[in-house]
Order: C-alpha cells, then structure tokens, then sequence
C-alpha cells in the first residue's frame, strides 16, 4: 500500500452539461412540449472540464496547480478531495487530508467557531484530546479569541477563510489542499499562510496549491502543473514551468493588440546600446513609434515584466504627440534585473486618465547577467532585482 501523503490520478476524464442560452420565464411553459421531444431526440452537449490527467505526488512533496480560468485547476482539487469524482479514470489520495477549496468548505454555519474545530477533527478521525491539544494554535492563527464562541454564520468571509485555513492546517493532515481562497486575506494574513504551509510541508505532509498568485506558487512549491483547457501543458520544476507559462500569456495579451483607436503603438524595440543584447547593470534603450488621430497630451508608462501582468519596474513620461507618427526613445540607467527573458509592457493615458492604450506587452527581451540563487525561507525569485551593495563587516 502506498504511503501516507500519497496522490496519484490516472488517467481521469470529468465532463459537465454544456451551457445553455437563457430564455424568458414564460418561454419556459409554452416551449415544453417542442423542447421535450426535442431533447428525446437529440444527442446531449458536453464540455469537457479534465481531459486524460495523470500525475502522482509523492508524499511531502510541494505542488502548485496554475492555469487561466476554466482551465480545471478547481475541478481537480476537488476530485481529488472527492468532492467530485470523474467521468473516468481513478484517483487515490492516502492519509489525512486537510483542505481549503472554499471560504466556507468543512465549516457549519449554525455551529460557532468551537464547535467547527470538533466537528472538523472528527471528521478526520482525530481523538477528542488530540484536538483539544491544537485548539488554542488554531484560534490564535485565525485571531477569533474573541469570536470563537459565536455562530459562524456571522462571521466575515475573511474571518471563515481564517478558520476554514487554521483547522486544515493545525489538525496534522498528511495531505493539505489549498484552492485560490487565500485571496481573500489581507497581506499579513496570506503571508501567514505560506509561512504555515511551509512548515507543515517541512513536517512531512503533502501540498497541492491551486492559485494565480505566481510569486506565491514559486515561493512554496519546488513543482508546478500547468493545466490548459483541461489537459496537462506542463509538468516539471517550478521556475521552468513558470517561465512557459508567462510566455504563453504575454503572446496571447500581444496577440490581442487592437488594431484600431485614436492612439496606437505601431512598432516596440528593446535592446542594449547599439542594438546588443541588454545586460545586467547595463542600460536599456526602449524605441517606440506611436500613432496618434489628432494632437493631444498624454502620459506613457513602460516597465519590465517577468510575473504578468506585475511590473517589476515602472517609468513614465509626459509629452505632446502631434497628429501621425511619433518617435518616442528611452534609456533605463543600469537594469536592475537578472539573466532571464522579460516582456516590455506599456500603456498610454489622456491627461484626464483615460486609457488610450491600455497596460499590455508590446515586445520581449532576453538579459545577459548573473542568475540570482533562491533566497532562504521560500522566498520568490520573481521578487528579485539585482543592486549594487557596499558591504562593511567589523570585529568587536
């Protein structure tokens, strides 16, 4: 038998009725007869949500699930939680399992805080003593001392997911699921989280993290899937799967450049000086020829891109652009970022704030320069820049 901490799907297939369009209320009672016989005869519509997914994890390993919407992260979760279960295929998940897939998953409304937890640890099978023994670490992590006692039912959606995350967490599972809920938290809160998910990931247990945080996903797993459109378009090491990942989006955003407007970025170069290759502490020279319908004033705002669409540094510039074409140049003074490919992105505004251009990738670069090592304490890489630092070490 497979060890604690186990997951593995083979071959899993999951389908949900496709969409119909809407109709009026009373359209309903007058078109039973004709939709009736209609339906009888006529083969259902499917839409597949999972499409032939196979993958194991094995037990304390880091996996984070990313993908656009719709792409079957959720639904994976949840099969794997057997919440739901698939159209074909099988799914073995062995041990505990904790899991966060909904502000309000595992937790009763009618029931307070207290009687949650109890509730919550039964239902994995724990000892009365065993979860009494975590309950004031759970209550502490969530910040409910105050609220423990009161109906969850008038609990804030922050103050559930807070629960919903401390219960899953603290009641020792050997496989902790952890879906995009930790959104909802403010920034101490999430830090918090990762924090906790590190550490139960060190004690041994497993984590599967579904989220569209990238720095996120790259601070607390060493593996990432890559689901599109219901398939598995990338399974590997995190920082590699990332990489394509962005890529894919960025040509996606460039591919959808409007064709049409009173202003339009027609052409984007970034290079080093003299057209090389940019380099780290190096400058970078932007050139960018942007058509305008008529004179007006406007800001341009470029930056450098790496997680999308976050830049990683931003410069703007107010100017005139007259009717037609206009060349627009700039140097960024020592590049702040190390070797790895980017995305140039930029947007033009009105003076009123209107969007003219709207915030998109307009050309890639690749930079030539040391490769940062991985920072202690799961520490993201996209989160990096290189500087310059004088050092001054004295003995006492």
């Amino acid at each position: 038998m497979s060890p604690d901490g186990t997951v593995r799907a083979s071959r899993v297939w999951k389908r949900f009725r496709a969409d119909r369009p809407p109709r009026r209320f009373f359209e309903l009672f007058e078109q039973l007869p004709e939709r009736f016989a209609r339906d009888r005869d006529r083969p259902q519509r499917w839409r597949w949500a999972l499409r032939d997914i196979d993958f194991e994890v094995a037990p304390g390993e880091s996996v984070g699930l990313i993908g656009s919407n719709g792409s079957g992260k959720s639904t994976l979760l949840k099969i794997i939680h057997q919440i739901m279960y698939p159209y074909a295929g099988s799914v073995e998940v062995v041990g505990r399992v904790g899991a966060l897939i909904d502000v309000r998953s595992g937790i009763h409304p009618q029931l307070t805080g207290r009687e949650n937890i109890a509730m919550f640890g039964a239902l994995l099978g724990l000892s009365r003593r065993t979860v009494a023994e975590s309950f004031d670490d759970i209550v502490g992590f969530a910040e409910l001392e105050q609220a423990i006692d009161r109906q969850v039912k008038f609990y804030s959606s922050g103050m559930q997911m807070r629960l919903g995350f401390a219960v899953a967490a603290f009641l020792d599972p050997d496989v902790l699921l952890v879906d995009e809920v930790l959104a909802v938290g403010d920034t101490s809160f999430q830090q918090r989280c990762l924090e906790k998910m590190r550490e139960v990931q060190r004690g041994g247990a497993t984590l599967v993290l579904v989220s569209h945080d990238l720095s996120a996903v790259e601070a607390t797993c060493a593996r990432t899937v890559w689901l599109q459109d219901g398939v598995v378009a990338g399974d590997g090491a995190t920082a590699t799967v990332l990489d394509a990942y962005r890529a894919t989006v960025e040509a996606a955003a460039r591919a959808d450049v409007p064709s049409s407007g009173p202003v339009r970025i027609m052409k984007a170069e970034v290079s080093g000086p003299d057209g090389v290759v940019a380099e780290t502490h190096r400058p970078l020279d932007v050139r960018l020829s942007i058509e305008s319908d008529a004179r007006r004033v406007v800001r341009l705002f470029v930056g450098l891109t790496e997680a999308v669409p976050s830049p990683i540094f931003v410069v703007e510039r107010d100017f005139e652009l007259l009717s037609g074409e206009t060349e627009v140049r700039c140097r960024v003074e020592g590049l702040p970022v190390p070797r790895g490919r980017y995305a140039l992105w930029a947007a033009v505004f009105e003076e009123d704030g209107r969007d003219l251009v709207p915030w998109r990738p307009v050309a890639e670069l690749d930079v030539l320069g040391p490769a940062l090592a991985p920072a202690p304490g799961g520490v993201a890489r996209a989160a990096h820049v290189v500087v310059d630092a004088v050092w001054q070490v004295e003995r006492a």
